[in-house]
């Protein structure tokens, strides 16, 4: 019978060149079904306890799942994973693209690659063939520019990539993979392991067929999916603006991050919403393999700075980040640093904050203008932004310091600086505000990649009832989340609905899914059906994505991480300076407790939040329980 999956995983030995093919069987396969699971079992299994995240111990994993490739909108993900060079923890970061596809096309369902190459290499995929190529000619060179020279050494336009730039290369803690030129893996530093590893890109080329178990059922779900969105039924607005619409209200709610999160007003939060991108210097949408959502904008602009529309535009997160956290409302300026961030394989995120913190230094006087190396680096000042990220790609002057991360750079200034670094376990916060979303706030404490939106839950939509006096959010209706709770609450009922939201959205990590086209959890189970044979249902798929949270936390408690990570960063426990959020501020103790709560709820002992052996063994992998501390 047909299927999603070829019970084939890719290993390759950076260190000796040698390259091999694993059959893991099928129990494994359903199991995990890739993604998160895959880089856990890894991780735990073959990487030892307090190895170099960037040294010759770490492995680095390419896990689409068992869903990628199919021809049907939101499943042309994959997950990259590994220790994090950022957080020393948990590594994984997802994208969008093609390049997870044309793996599956390509034969394989993930890849391990291990060790380190002693020259610069890409590794060449083509129909279940692998090789090592010698990739010295292209180090150093943006990913643009190294794109077009592989693609014409291979004599093929049609290879997808992941790749790193010099961001990735020199080894920037938070340096992202990109999927080609748009779609970045972002989070948890996943480019430097690359970088460490001298491993510049994978070049991919897939031909085989992937129509799924059930061929007739997967074009008819696609069918639809393509008719609601045509209709503006499912993903409305993102098919015209992507992401980063209406602004200016996200500044009356205190959700849009202003000048380091400090801040509660920005006039100019208008100038960088979607809208306006699309409509002074937007030249078109574009989107993901076989996805009908198209939510990827284009921008091209010509001055002051030149920027080349082969790398996309800003999303919300890069426009929050490179504009409103750094006090910057000019597109042009915007447009140009995410430009240079996907070309040197930077997180958008985690560059922007990383100005906005620097921009506050040199406000408060920790900085000078000989630390700058003359750069006014002041909030608002676009043209320095631009001017940073390049010297954090380069690691120059002050950028080698910014390079190390937040929580370094505020560590060896001292002078209160931790308290306005705004990471969780070493992670610079994304664009949502956790004062104004409180589940934010037990997500970003507890989640094991640190700081991370796209597996938290956006609690500002649990407030309302709908006409029958449910909770509206149909997703986490359908778990059994039945009533509205009041968005300041950090009590039992909002824990739960925190809990379950991430194990959905960490299981939507394994198949993977894009949070972008809304499959129900029940439509996820048609999906799989059709696309495995399997007979799953929705209580399988949750424990999916309970497995791999819970296999998270237990590398995490190996590597010597405990509930006093749990926390957020000094300045997430006051108010803004006005605005919305001007009275606000996070209870200490009252999240302290809500995290204690979420212990409880996932399985893992009160207080200290490991995961019991009785929890290991609901889930089918008591074998974790033998690298948890005695």
């Amino acid at each position: 019978m047909s299927s999603s999956f070829h019970n084939k995983i890719l290993r390759v030995n950076l260190t000796d060149g040698s390259i091999c093919v694993e059959e893991p069987g099928l129990v494994y396969l359903r199991r995990y079904m890739g993604g998160w699971n895959i880089i856990a079992d890894v991780l735990l299994r073959e990487v030892p306890a307090g190895a170099d995240p960037l040294g010759p111990e770490n492995k680095f994993i390419v896990a689409p799942g068992v869903l990628t490739g199919l021809a049907l909108s939101g499943v042309s993900r994959n997950a990259f994973g590994a220790k994090s060079p950022l957080t020393g923890a948990f590594g994984a970061s997802e994208a969008g693209g093609f390049m997870g596809a044309e793996l599956k096309h390509a034969g394989y369902d993930a890849v391990i690659i291990e060790g380190i190459s002693p020259e610069p290499v890409y590794l060449w995929i083509k129909d279940g063939v692998a090789e090592l190529r010698d990739a010295s000619h292209i180090w150093g060179q943006p990913t643009k520019e190294a794109e077009e020279v592989i693609r014409e050494e291979l004599e093929d336009k049609r290879i997808r990539f992941a790749m790193i730039g010099p961001g990735g290369e020199k080894m920037v803690r938070y340096a992202c993979i990109m999927n080609d030129l748009k779609d970045a893996a972002g989070r948890t530093g996943l480019g430097a392991v690359m970088g460490s590893k001298k491993l510049k890109a994978i070049a991919v080329r897939g031909t085989k067929p992937l129509r799924g178990a059930d061929p007739d059922k997967v074009r008819e779900i696609a069918r639809e999916m393509a008719r609601a969105v045509k209709a503006g039924e499912k993903s409305f607005g993102l098919h015209t603006y992507g992401t980063g619409r209406e602004l200016a209200s996200s500044v009356l709610t205190g959700n849009l991050p202003i000048r380091n999160f400090r801040d509660g007003e920005f006039a100019g939060a208008g100038k960088i919403s979607a809208e306006n991108y699309m409509e002074e210097i937007g030249i078109g949408m574009e989107g993901c393999y076989a996805c009908a959502v198209r939510c990827k904008k284009v921008v091209q602009v010509e001055e002051p700075y030149k920027v080349d529309p082969a790398y996309g535009g800003p999303e919300y997160e890069s426009a929050g980040a490179l504009g409103s956290c750094c006090g910057v409302d000019d597109i042009a300026l915007v447009s140009k640093a995410t430009e240079l961030c996907n070309a040197y394989s930077l997180d958008t995120i985690g560059t922007g904050v990383a100005i906005a913190f620097a921009m506050e230094c040199f406000e408060r006087g920790l900085f000078t203008l000989e630390d700058t190396e003359g750069i006014e680096l002041r909030f608002g000042n676009g043209d320095a932004v631009v001017q940073m990220v390049e010297k954090i790609a380069r690691r120059e002057g002050l950028g080698d310091l910014l390079a190390e991360g937040i929580d370094g750079a505020a560590k060896r200034l001292g002078q209160g600086a931790e308290h306005f670094a705004m990471v969780a376990k070493g992670q610079a916060y994304p664009m949502h505000e956790p004062r104004f979303k409180r589940a934010l706030a037990i997500s970003y404490a507890v989640s094991p990649t640190g700081a991370d939106h796209c597996h938290a839950l956006h609690d500002d939509g649990l407030v309302e009832p709908g006409g029958d006096g449910l909770l509206t959010d149909a997703t986490l209706r359908s778990l059994g989340v039945l009533e509205p709770m009041p968005l300041e609450s950090l009590g039992p009922e909002k824990v739960r609905a925190t809990l379950y939201n991430t194990i959905s959205q960490v299981m939507s990590n394994c198949l993977p899914t894009c949070l972008f086209v809304p499959w129900t959890v029940e439509g996820k189970v048609e999906i799989v059906r059709a696309a495995t044979g399997w007979d799953v249902s929705a209580y399988e798929l949750m424990k999916v994505g309970e497995r791999a949270l819970t296999l998270a936390r237990v590398y995490n408690i190996r590597e010597g991480f405990g509930s006093d990570d749990d926390r957020l960063a000094g300045r997430s426990y006051g108010p803004t300076t006005s605005g919305a959020l001007a009275d606000g501020g996070i209870d200490r103790e009252a999240l302290r407790e809500a995290v204690h709560t979420y212990y409880a709820m996932a399985g893992w002992d009160r207080e200290t939040g490991v995961p019991l052996p009785e929890k290991l063994e609901e889930l089918d992998v008591a074998w974790a329980e033998a690298y948890l501390p005695d």
